[in-house]
């Protein structure tokens, strides 16, 4: 059975350039290996990247050792749960891309919420 997203249809691809996801398949997949639960499809924008980095979390500079090519605005990429949880509460947060965002999201954020920051809606 394929992974869902948030609005209960089957999970689309986040970005294959960069390639994101937890296995770097593009898509907001999760396992068991994913503690960091990687399941947000968002769109990067400056403010949040900031806040990233300010809050202890690089998101912007070059990781190869990880495949990790680090974001400009504008890149989609899967973020973590929580952590968009913490810019959404901190009023950062990126926007969502909800056809791409794991239903398992909905465990941590508010369908509302995600909405609200919803690209294309």
């Amino acid at each position: 059975m394929s992974a869902m997203n948030v609005l209960g249809e089957p999970l689309q691809p986040c970005s294959m350039d960069p390639l994101t996801g937890f296995y770097r398949d593009g898509c907001c997949n999760t396992g068991a290996e994913d503690v960091g639960l990687h399941l947000v499809c968002v769109e990067t924008t400056e403010e949040f990247l900031r806040f990233s980095y300010e809050a202890g979390n690089d998101l912007s500079t070059p990781r190869p050792e990880y495949a990790f090519p680090g974001l400009t605005p504008g890149d989609r990429w899967c973020l973590c749960a929580m952590r968009w949880k913490e810019a959404f509460d901190a009023g950062k947060a990126p926007r969502v891309v909800l056809e791409s965002t794991h239903i398992s999201t909905l465990e941590f954020v508010n369908l509302a919420d995600l909405k609200a920051h919803a690209v294309g809606l």
